[in-house]
Protein backbone atom coordinates (compact mmCIF):
# COMPACT_ATOMS: atom_id res chain seq x y z
CA UNK A 1 0.00 0.00 0.00
CA UNK A 2 2.93 2.33 0.70
CA UNK A 3 4.62 1.56 -2.63
CA UNK A 4 2.19 3.57 -4.77
CA UNK A 5 3.21 7.00 -3.45
CA UNK A 6 6.86 6.20 -4.08
CA UNK A 7 6.10 5.03 -7.61
CA UNK A 8 4.14 8.21 -8.23
CA UNK A 9 7.05 10.33 -7.06
CA UNK A 10 9.43 8.43 -9.31
CA UNK A 11 7.24 9.09 -12.37
CA UNK A 12 6.18 12.65 -11.63
CA UNK A 13 9.63 14.09 -11.00
CA UNK A 14 11.07 13.15 -14.44
CA UNK A 15 7.84 14.39 -16.04
CA UNK A 16 8.19 17.78 -14.35
CA UNK A 17 11.86 17.86 -15.34
CA UNK A 18 11.02 17.11 -19.01
CA UNK A 19 8.37 19.82 -19.01
CA UNK A 20 10.90 22.32 -17.68
CA UNK A 21 13.38 21.35 -20.43
CA UNK A 22 10.69 21.72 -23.09
CA UNK A 23 9.82 25.20 -21.83
CA UNK A 24 13.51 26.18 -21.90
CA UNK A 25 13.86 24.94 -25.48
CA UNK A 26 10.72 26.87 -26.47
CA UNK A 27 12.18 30.08 -25.04
CA UNK A 28 15.46 29.45 -26.90
CA UNK A 29 13.59 28.93 -30.17
CA UNK A 30 11.75 32.22 -29.63
CA UNK A 31 15.06 34.00 -29.11
CA UNK A 32 16.71 32.37 -32.13
CA UNK A 33 13.76 33.06 -34.44
CA UNK A 34 13.46 36.65 -33.23
CA UNK A 35 17.19 37.22 -33.80
CA UNK A 36 16.96 35.66 -37.29
CA UNK A 37 14.02 37.89 -38.17
CA UNK A 38 15.81 41.04 -36.94
CA UNK A 39 18.96 40.19 -38.94
CA UNK A 40 17.00 39.29 -42.10
CA UNK A 41 14.77 42.35 -41.92
CA UNK A 42 17.74 44.65 -41.21
CA UNK A 43 19.49 43.28 -44.32
CA UNK A 44 16.35 43.76 -46.44
CA UNK A 45 15.88 47.33 -45.18
CA UNK A 46 19.49 48.11 -46.12
CA UNK A 47 18.62 46.91 -49.65
CA UNK A 48 15.43 49.04 -49.53
CA UNK A 49 13.25 45.93 -49.59
CA UNK A 50 10.30 46.28 -47.23
CA UNK A 51 8.39 43.01 -47.66
CA UNK A 52 10.24 41.47 -44.70
CA UNK A 53 8.03 43.45 -42.34
CA UNK A 54 5.08 41.37 -43.55
CA UNK A 55 6.62 38.11 -42.28
CA UNK A 56 5.04 38.35 -38.77
CA UNK A 57 1.66 39.08 -40.37
CA UNK A 58 2.08 36.04 -42.64
CA UNK A 59 2.95 33.86 -39.65
CA UNK A 60 -0.10 35.17 -37.78
CA UNK A 61 -2.39 34.32 -40.70
CA UNK A 62 -0.74 30.91 -41.01
CA UNK A 63 -1.54 30.15 -37.37
CA UNK A 64 -5.11 31.39 -37.84
CA UNK A 65 -5.59 29.10 -40.85
CA UNK A 66 -4.33 26.11 -38.87
CA UNK A 67 -5.98 26.71 -35.49
CA UNK A 68 -8.84 29.22 -36.04
CA UNK A 69 -10.30 28.65 -39.49
CA UNK A 70 -13.67 29.93 -38.26
CA UNK A 71 -12.15 33.35 -37.62
CA UNK A 72 -10.59 33.28 -41.10
CA UNK A 73 -14.06 32.80 -42.66
CA UNK A 74 -15.42 35.74 -40.69
CA UNK A 75 -12.44 37.87 -41.68
CA UNK A 76 -12.94 36.97 -45.36
CA UNK A 77 -16.58 38.05 -45.10
CA UNK A 78 -15.45 41.30 -43.45
CA UNK A 79 -12.80 42.24 -46.06
CA UNK A 80 -14.75 41.19 -49.18
CA UNK A 81 -16.78 44.45 -49.56
CA UNK A 82 -13.49 46.41 -49.35
CA UNK A 83 -11.56 44.13 -51.71
CA UNK A 84 -10.22 45.68 -54.91
CA UNK A 85 -9.83 43.88 -58.24
CA UNK A 86 -6.32 43.96 -59.69
CA UNK A 87 -5.94 43.15 -63.37
CA UNK A 88 -2.96 42.13 -65.48
CA UNK A 89 -4.08 42.96 -69.00
CA UNK A 90 -1.08 41.16 -70.61
CA UNK A 91 -1.75 37.84 -68.83
CA UNK A 92 -5.54 38.24 -68.83
CA UNK A 93 -5.64 37.63 -65.07
CA UNK A 94 -7.86 39.47 -62.59
CA UNK A 95 -7.94 38.79 -58.85
CA UNK A 96 -9.73 40.49 -55.98
CA UNK A 97 -7.35 41.48 -53.18
CA UNK A 98 -7.20 40.37 -50.43
CA UNK A 99 -10.33 38.19 -50.43
CA UNK A 100 -9.58 35.75 -53.28
CA UNK A 101 -6.03 34.76 -52.16
CA UNK A 102 -7.50 34.09 -48.71
CA UNK A 103 -10.29 31.99 -50.24
CA UNK A 104 -7.73 29.99 -52.25
CA UNK A 105 -5.81 29.34 -49.02
CA UNK A 106 -8.97 28.01 -47.35
CA UNK A 107 -9.69 25.83 -50.41
CA UNK A 108 -6.25 24.20 -50.27
CA UNK A 109 -6.40 23.72 -46.49
CA UNK A 110 -9.86 22.14 -46.79
CA UNK A 111 -8.59 19.46 -49.20
CA UNK A 112 -5.55 18.81 -46.98
CA UNK A 113 -7.85 18.28 -44.00
CA UNK A 114 -10.01 15.88 -46.06
CA UNK A 115 -6.96 13.70 -46.76
CA UNK A 116 -5.35 13.79 -43.31
CA UNK A 117 -8.29 14.02 -40.90
CA UNK A 118 -10.29 10.88 -40.27
CA UNK A 119 -13.24 12.55 -38.53
CA UNK A 120 -15.05 14.94 -40.86
CA UNK A 121 -18.78 15.48 -40.33
CA UNK A 122 -20.38 14.83 -43.72
CA UNK A 123 -23.96 14.78 -42.40
CA UNK A 124 -24.71 18.27 -43.74
CA UNK A 125 -23.49 17.26 -47.21
CA UNK A 126 -26.29 14.71 -47.52
CA UNK A 127 -28.82 17.55 -47.61
CA UNK A 128 -30.62 17.77 -51.01
CA UNK A 129 -29.32 21.31 -51.54
CA UNK A 130 -25.73 20.19 -50.96
CA UNK A 131 -26.23 17.25 -53.35
CA UNK A 132 -27.53 19.62 -56.05
CA UNK A 133 -24.48 21.87 -55.57
CA UNK A 134 -22.21 18.82 -56.00
CA UNK A 135 -24.12 17.83 -59.18
CA UNK A 136 -23.68 21.41 -60.42
CA UNK A 137 -19.91 21.20 -59.90
CA UNK A 138 -19.67 17.78 -61.58
CA UNK A 139 -21.56 19.00 -64.65
CA UNK A 140 -19.31 22.04 -64.86
CA UNK A 141 -16.33 19.66 -64.77
CA UNK A 142 -17.77 17.55 -67.61
CA UNK A 143 -18.56 20.58 -69.78
CA UNK A 144 -15.10 22.00 -69.06
CA UNK A 145 -13.59 18.89 -70.68
CA UNK A 146 -15.87 19.04 -73.72
CA UNK A 147 -15.92 22.85 -74.05
CA UNK A 148 -14.49 25.03 -76.81
CA UNK A 149 -11.77 26.49 -74.53
CA UNK A 150 -10.86 23.90 -71.85
CA UNK A 151 -8.16 26.09 -70.25
CA UNK A 152 -10.62 28.95 -69.83
CA UNK A 153 -13.32 26.60 -68.53
CA UNK A 154 -11.07 24.88 -65.96
CA UNK A 155 -9.84 28.25 -64.76
CA UNK A 156 -13.49 29.30 -64.39
CA UNK A 157 -14.30 26.04 -62.56
CA UNK A 158 -11.37 26.50 -60.19
CA UNK A 159 -12.53 30.04 -59.40
CA UNK A 160 -16.03 28.71 -58.69
CA UNK A 161 -14.49 26.13 -56.32
CA UNK A 162 -12.62 28.72 -54.28
CA UNK A 163 -15.96 30.40 -53.65
CA UNK A 164 -17.98 27.23 -53.06
CA UNK A 165 -15.62 25.20 -50.85
CA UNK A 166 -14.95 27.87 -48.18
CA UNK A 167 -18.32 29.65 -48.24
CA UNK A 168 -20.59 26.64 -48.76
CA UNK A 169 -19.05 23.28 -47.85
CA UNK A 170 -16.86 24.58 -45.03
CA UNK A 171 -19.48 27.12 -43.96
CA UNK A 172 -21.99 24.28 -43.35
CA UNK A 173 -19.60 22.95 -40.68
CA UNK A 174 -18.95 26.49 -39.43
CA UNK A 175 -22.70 27.03 -38.98
CA UNK A 176 -23.03 24.03 -36.66
CA UNK A 177 -22.74 26.78 -34.07
CA UNK A 178 -25.91 28.71 -34.99
CA UNK A 179 -24.64 32.05 -33.70
CA UNK A 180 -22.03 31.98 -36.49
CA UNK A 181 -24.81 32.58 -39.04
CA UNK A 182 -25.56 36.04 -37.71
CA UNK A 183 -21.87 36.69 -37.05
CA UNK A 184 -21.13 36.22 -40.73
CA UNK A 185 -24.07 38.43 -41.73
CA UNK A 186 -22.73 41.14 -39.43
CA UNK A 187 -19.13 40.72 -40.64
CA UNK A 188 -20.08 41.35 -44.27
CA UNK A 189 -22.89 43.78 -43.47
CA UNK A 190 -20.73 46.05 -41.30
CA UNK A 191 -18.21 46.53 -44.12
CA UNK A 192 -21.02 46.91 -46.66
CA UNK A 193 -22.45 49.77 -44.60
CA UNK A 194 -19.00 51.38 -44.76
CA UNK A 195 -19.07 51.12 -48.56
CA UNK A 196 -22.58 52.65 -48.61
CA UNK A 197 -21.37 55.61 -46.54
CA UNK A 198 -18.36 56.07 -48.84
CA UNK A 199 -20.53 55.82 -51.97
CA UNK A 200 -23.23 58.16 -50.66
CA UNK A 201 -20.64 60.75 -49.61
CA UNK A 202 -19.04 60.72 -53.08
CA UNK A 203 -22.44 60.75 -54.77
CA UNK A 204 -23.56 63.76 -52.70
CA UNK A 205 -20.56 65.68 -54.02
CA UNK A 206 -22.06 65.35 -57.51
CA UNK A 207 -25.59 66.29 -56.43
CA UNK A 208 -26.80 62.66 -56.58
CA UNK A 209 -26.68 62.72 -60.37
CA UNK A 210 -28.13 59.56 -61.97
CA UNK A 211 -25.29 59.04 -64.45
CA UNK A 212 -22.64 59.63 -61.76
CA UNK A 213 -24.43 57.06 -59.60
CA UNK A 214 -23.31 54.35 -62.03
CA UNK A 215 -19.66 54.47 -60.90
CA UNK A 216 -19.28 56.28 -57.53
CA UNK A 217 -18.99 52.92 -55.70
CA UNK A 218 -15.71 52.31 -57.51
CA UNK A 219 -13.20 50.77 -56.64
CA UNK A 220 -15.15 48.51 -54.28
CA UNK A 221 -17.91 47.52 -56.73
CA UNK A 222 -17.41 47.72 -60.47
CA UNK A 223 -20.78 49.35 -61.22
CA UNK A 224 -24.18 50.20 -59.81
CA UNK A 225 -25.80 46.90 -60.85
CA UNK A 226 -23.47 44.75 -58.71
CA UNK A 227 -23.76 47.31 -55.91
CA UNK A 228 -27.56 47.24 -56.10
CA UNK A 229 -27.63 43.43 -56.15
CA UNK A 230 -25.63 43.08 -52.93
CA UNK A 231 -27.76 45.70 -51.18
CA UNK A 232 -30.95 43.87 -52.18
CA UNK A 233 -29.41 40.60 -50.91
CA UNK A 234 -28.69 42.02 -47.44
CA UNK A 235 -31.73 44.22 -46.81
CA UNK A 236 -34.12 41.33 -45.91
CA UNK A 237 -31.81 39.67 -43.31
CA UNK A 238 -31.12 42.99 -41.57
CA UNK A 239 -34.81 43.94 -41.59
CA UNK A 240 -35.53 40.47 -40.10
CA UNK A 241 -33.06 41.17 -37.26
CA UNK A 242 -34.54 44.64 -36.77
CA UNK A 243 -38.06 43.22 -36.43
CA UNK A 244 -36.90 40.65 -33.88
CA UNK A 245 -36.18 42.25 -30.51
CA UNK A 246 -35.13 38.81 -29.17
CA UNK A 247 -31.70 39.37 -30.70
CA UNK A 248 -30.99 41.95 -28.02
CA UNK A 249 -31.22 45.74 -27.74
CA UNK A 250 -27.77 46.47 -29.22
CA UNK A 251 -28.42 44.12 -32.13
CA UNK A 252 -31.76 45.85 -32.75
CA UNK A 253 -30.16 49.32 -32.83
CA UNK A 254 -27.32 48.25 -35.13
CA UNK A 255 -29.68 46.34 -37.44
CA UNK A 256 -32.06 49.32 -37.66
CA UNK A 257 -29.18 51.64 -38.61
CA UNK A 258 -27.82 49.10 -41.12
CA UNK A 259 -31.27 48.57 -42.68
CA UNK A 260 -31.74 52.33 -43.11
CA UNK A 261 -28.30 52.71 -44.71
CA UNK A 262 -28.82 49.77 -47.07
CA UNK A 263 -32.28 50.92 -48.19
CA UNK A 264 -30.94 54.45 -48.79
CA UNK A 265 -28.01 53.01 -50.75
CA UNK A 266 -30.36 50.86 -52.84
CA UNK A 267 -32.50 53.86 -53.77
CA UNK A 268 -29.44 55.91 -54.74
CA UNK A 269 -27.91 53.04 -56.72
CA UNK A 270 -30.35 53.69 -59.60
CA UNK A 271 -30.18 49.94 -60.29
CA UNK A 272 -33.51 49.10 -61.88
CA UNK A 273 -32.96 45.35 -61.64
CA UNK A 274 -32.21 45.65 -57.91
CA UNK A 275 -35.34 47.73 -57.37
CA UNK A 276 -37.46 45.13 -59.14
CA UNK A 277 -35.87 42.27 -57.22
CA UNK A 278 -36.52 43.77 -53.79
CA UNK A 279 -40.12 44.70 -54.70
CA UNK A 280 -40.80 41.15 -55.93
CA UNK A 281 -39.18 39.73 -52.79
CA UNK A 282 -41.63 41.85 -50.79
CA UNK A 283 -44.42 40.32 -52.90
CA UNK A 284 -43.19 36.86 -51.87
CA UNK A 285 -43.22 38.04 -48.24
CA UNK A 286 -46.88 38.99 -48.58
CA UNK A 287 -47.67 35.53 -49.97
CA UNK A 288 -45.83 33.95 -47.03
CA UNK A 289 -47.75 36.07 -44.53
CA UNK A 290 -50.99 35.04 -46.26
CA UNK A 291 -49.81 31.38 -45.87
CA UNK A 292 -50.13 30.62 -49.58
CA UNK A 293 -48.45 27.30 -50.38
CA UNK A 294 -45.19 27.06 -52.35
CA UNK A 295 -46.69 24.93 -55.12
CA UNK A 296 -49.34 27.62 -55.79
CA UNK A 297 -46.58 30.23 -56.17
CA UNK A 298 -44.55 27.86 -58.36
CA UNK A 299 -47.47 27.01 -60.65
CA UNK A 300 -48.50 30.67 -60.91
CA UNK A 301 -44.93 31.66 -61.84
CA UNK A 302 -44.78 28.87 -64.42
CA UNK A 303 -48.10 30.03 -65.89
CA UNK A 304 -46.87 33.65 -66.15
CA UNK A 305 -43.68 32.49 -67.91
CA UNK A 306 -45.74 30.31 -70.23
CA UNK A 307 -48.06 33.20 -71.10
CA UNK A 308 -45.05 35.41 -71.84
CA UNK A 309 -43.69 32.94 -74.39
CA UNK A 310 -47.16 32.36 -75.83
CA UNK A 311 -47.71 36.09 -76.41
CA UNK A 312 -44.09 37.25 -76.64
CA UNK A 313 -44.52 38.94 -80.02
CA UNK A 314 -47.46 41.06 -78.85
CA UNK A 315 -45.60 41.91 -75.62
CA UNK A 316 -42.45 42.91 -77.52
CA UNK A 317 -44.46 45.06 -79.91
CA UNK A 318 -45.98 46.85 -76.94
CA UNK A 319 -42.59 47.34 -75.23
CA UNK A 320 -41.03 48.77 -78.39
CA UNK A 321 -43.40 51.74 -78.13
CA UNK A 322 -41.76 52.78 -74.85
CA UNK A 323 -39.17 55.54 -75.54
CA UNK A 324 -38.41 56.49 -71.92
CA UNK A 325 -34.64 56.44 -71.23
CA UNK A 326 -32.91 56.22 -67.86
CA UNK A 327 -33.56 59.25 -65.69
CA UNK A 328 -32.85 60.73 -62.27
CA UNK A 329 -36.63 60.93 -61.84
CA UNK A 330 -37.76 57.83 -59.96
CA UNK A 331 -40.97 57.26 -61.96
CA UNK A 332 -39.26 57.82 -65.32
CA UNK A 333 -36.39 55.53 -64.30
CA UNK A 334 -38.91 52.80 -63.49
CA UNK A 335 -40.64 53.32 -66.83
CA UNK A 336 -37.30 52.94 -68.65
CA UNK A 337 -37.07 49.33 -67.45
CA UNK A 338 -39.32 48.19 -70.29
CA UNK A 339 -37.75 50.43 -72.95
CA UNK A 340 -36.34 48.08 -75.60
CA UNK A 341 -36.41 50.60 -78.42
CA UNK A 342 -33.82 53.22 -77.42
CA UNK A 343 -32.32 52.36 -74.00
CA UNK A 344 -28.76 51.17 -74.80
CA UNK A 345 -28.42 49.09 -71.62
CA UNK A 346 -31.63 47.15 -72.26
CA UNK A 347 -30.83 46.68 -75.96
CA UNK A 348 -27.34 45.38 -75.21
CA UNK A 349 -28.76 42.80 -72.81
CA UNK A 350 -31.11 41.59 -75.55
CA UNK A 351 -28.17 41.45 -77.96
CA UNK A 352 -26.18 39.29 -75.49
CA UNK A 353 -29.16 37.04 -74.83
CA UNK A 354 -29.85 36.53 -78.53
CA UNK A 355 -26.20 35.61 -79.12
CA UNK A 356 -26.37 33.16 -76.18
CA UNK A 357 -29.48 31.51 -77.62
CA UNK A 358 -27.74 31.09 -81.00
CA UNK A 359 -24.77 29.51 -79.22
CA UNK A 360 -27.18 27.14 -77.47
CA UNK A 361 -28.76 26.15 -80.79
CA UNK A 362 -25.39 24.83 -81.96
CA UNK A 363 -24.50 22.90 -78.79
CA UNK A 364 -27.70 22.07 -76.93
CA UNK A 365 -26.43 19.38 -74.53
CA UNK A 366 -22.84 20.17 -73.51
CA UNK A 367 -22.62 23.85 -74.38
CA UNK A 368 -19.44 25.78 -75.11
CA UNK A 369 -17.85 25.34 -71.70
CA UNK A 370 -18.00 27.37 -68.44
CA UNK A 371 -16.64 30.89 -68.85
CA UNK A 372 -16.31 30.56 -72.63
CA UNK A 373 -19.24 32.80 -73.62
CA UNK A 374 -17.40 36.11 -73.75
CA UNK A 375 -14.70 34.62 -76.01
CA UNK A 376 -17.03 33.01 -78.55
CA UNK A 377 -20.21 35.10 -78.78
CA UNK A 378 -18.94 37.86 -81.09
CA UNK A 379 -19.70 36.07 -84.42
CA UNK A 380 -23.20 35.23 -83.18
CA UNK A 381 -24.28 38.86 -82.93
CA UNK A 382 -26.42 40.33 -85.70
CA UNK A 383 -25.57 43.79 -86.97
CA UNK A 384 -29.19 44.93 -86.55
CA UNK A 385 -29.11 43.93 -82.85
CA UNK A 386 -25.81 45.61 -81.97
CA UNK A 387 -25.77 48.80 -79.93
CA UNK A 388 -23.34 51.65 -79.34
CA UNK A 389 -21.87 49.66 -76.43
CA UNK A 390 -21.55 46.31 -78.27
CA UNK A 391 -18.10 44.77 -78.65
CA UNK A 392 -16.52 42.00 -80.67
CA UNK A 393 -13.38 41.89 -78.55
CA UNK A 394 -14.88 39.75 -75.77
CA UNK A 395 -13.75 42.22 -73.13
CA UNK A 396 -17.06 43.45 -71.69
CA UNK A 397 -18.38 40.54 -69.69
CA UNK A 398 -20.77 37.65 -69.96
CA UNK A 399 -24.32 36.97 -71.07
CA UNK A 400 -25.78 39.14 -68.28
CA UNK A 401 -28.03 36.39 -66.98
CA UNK A 402 -27.68 33.62 -64.39
CA UNK A 403 -29.94 31.48 -66.60
CA UNK A 404 -29.20 32.22 -70.25
CA UNK A 405 -25.44 32.23 -69.62
CA UNK A 406 -25.33 28.64 -68.27
CA UNK A 407 -27.68 27.59 -71.09
CA UNK A 408 -25.06 28.65 -73.66
CA UNK A 409 -22.04 27.46 -71.68
CA UNK A 410 -23.34 24.23 -70.08
CA UNK A 411 -26.23 23.28 -72.35
CA UNK A 412 -29.80 22.45 -71.40
CA UNK A 413 -28.75 20.07 -68.53
CA UNK A 414 -26.73 22.93 -67.02
CA UNK A 415 -29.75 25.23 -67.03
CA UNK A 416 -32.00 22.50 -65.59
CA UNK A 417 -29.53 21.92 -62.72
CA UNK A 418 -29.43 25.67 -62.00
CA UNK A 419 -33.24 25.92 -62.02
CA UNK A 420 -33.55 22.87 -59.75
CA UNK A 421 -30.98 24.30 -57.36
CA UNK A 422 -32.52 27.76 -57.17
CA UNK A 423 -36.10 26.52 -56.87
CA UNK A 424 -35.01 24.02 -54.18
CA UNK A 425 -33.32 26.82 -52.22
CA UNK A 426 -36.57 28.81 -52.27
CA UNK A 427 -38.62 25.73 -51.38
CA UNK A 428 -36.42 24.69 -48.44
CA UNK A 429 -36.12 28.27 -47.19
CA UNK A 430 -39.91 28.75 -47.13
CA UNK A 431 -40.47 25.28 -45.65
CA UNK A 432 -37.98 25.95 -42.84
CA UNK A 433 -39.73 29.25 -42.18
CA UNK A 434 -43.12 27.56 -41.98
CA UNK A 435 -41.97 24.69 -39.73
CA UNK A 436 -39.75 26.71 -37.38
CA UNK A 437 -40.75 26.61 -33.71
CA UNK A 438 -38.06 29.15 -32.80
CA UNK A 439 -39.13 32.71 -33.58
CA UNK A 440 -35.60 33.96 -34.17
CA UNK A 441 -34.85 31.25 -36.68
CA UNK A 442 -38.23 31.70 -38.35
CA UNK A 443 -37.58 35.37 -39.06
CA UNK A 444 -33.88 34.97 -39.79
CA UNK A 445 -34.52 32.09 -42.19
CA UNK A 446 -37.24 34.10 -43.93
CA UNK A 447 -34.89 37.09 -44.22
CA UNK A 448 -32.11 34.96 -45.72
CA UNK A 449 -34.54 33.29 -48.13
CA UNK A 450 -36.01 36.61 -49.29
CA UNK A 451 -32.49 37.94 -49.82
CA UNK A 452 -31.68 34.93 -52.00
CA UNK A 453 -34.99 35.32 -53.88
CA UNK A 454 -34.06 38.92 -54.65
CA UNK A 455 -30.84 37.68 -56.24
CA UNK A 456 -32.63 34.96 -58.24
CA UNK A 457 -34.88 37.66 -59.69
CA UNK A 458 -31.93 39.97 -60.25
CA UNK A 459 -30.15 37.06 -61.96
CA UNK A 460 -32.54 37.29 -64.90
CA UNK A 461 -30.86 40.58 -65.86
CA UNK A 462 -27.30 40.15 -64.56
CA UNK A 463 -24.70 37.58 -63.54
CA UNK A 464 -22.40 38.22 -60.57
CA UNK A 465 -21.72 34.78 -59.08
CA UNK A 466 -18.32 34.76 -60.77
CA UNK A 467 -17.24 37.58 -58.43
CA UNK A 468 -16.27 37.44 -54.76
CA UNK A 469 -18.60 40.34 -53.90
CA UNK A 470 -21.75 38.27 -54.52
CA UNK A 471 -20.48 34.69 -54.28
CA UNK A 472 -19.17 34.99 -50.70
CA UNK A 473 -22.51 36.03 -49.12
CA UNK A 474 -24.68 34.12 -51.61
CA UNK A 475 -23.16 30.70 -50.93
CA UNK A 476 -22.89 31.47 -47.22
CA UNK A 477 -26.65 32.16 -47.14
CA UNK A 478 -27.34 28.85 -48.91
CA UNK A 479 -25.01 27.07 -46.45
CA UNK A 480 -26.97 28.67 -43.58
CA UNK A 481 -30.22 27.14 -44.89
CA UNK A 482 -28.52 23.73 -45.22
CA UNK A 483 -27.15 23.96 -41.67
CA UNK A 484 -30.49 25.07 -40.21
CA UNK A 485 -32.22 22.15 -41.97
CA UNK A 486 -29.53 19.54 -41.24
CA UNK A 487 -28.96 20.39 -37.58
CA UNK A 488 -32.62 21.22 -36.84
CA UNK A 489 -31.95 24.62 -35.23
CA UNK A 490 -35.38 25.80 -36.37
CA UNK A 491 -37.04 23.18 -34.19
CA UNK A 492 -35.40 24.40 -30.97
CA UNK A 493 -37.69 25.94 -28.40
CA UNK A 494 -37.84 29.72 -28.19
CA UNK A 495 -36.27 29.71 -24.73
CA UNK A 496 -33.42 29.26 -24.22
CA UNK A 497 -32.45 30.64 -27.61
CA UNK A 498 -29.53 29.17 -29.55
CA UNK A 499 -28.59 32.66 -30.74
CA UNK A 500 -26.80 35.22 -28.63
CA UNK A 501 -29.03 37.63 -26.74
CA UNK A 502 -26.42 40.22 -25.88
CA UNK A 503 -24.25 40.59 -28.96
CA UNK A 504 -25.03 42.05 -32.36
CA UNK A 505 -24.02 38.79 -33.97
Amino acid sequence: MHALPNVKKIWTKPHKLSQTLIEKYKIKWVYWLSAAFIILNSYLLMKELYWGMLIPLGLLFGLLYIFHLDKVLLFIAFVTPFSITLQDMDMGVAISMPSEPMLIGVLLLFFIKLFYEEKVDFSGYRNPLAILVIVHILWMFITSITGELPMVSFKYLFSRLWFLVPMFFLAILFFKRPENITRLIWAYGFSLCGVVLYTTYRHAGFGFDEEIGHWVMDPFYNDHTAYGAILALFIPPFVAITLNCKFGKRAWIFAAIASTLLITGLYLSFSRAAWISIVMAMGILILVLLRIRFYVVFLTSAAVIGLFFAFQQQILDRLEKNKQDSSANFVEHIQSISNISSDASNLERINRWQAALRLYEERKVLGWGPGAYQFVYAPYQLSKEKTIISTNAGDKGNAHSEYIGPLAEQGLPGLIIILLLYSSIVYYGLQLTRKATNRKFRRLTLGITLGLISYFIHGVMNNFLDTDKLSVPFWAFVAALVAIDSYKFHLMENNPSPLSENNPE
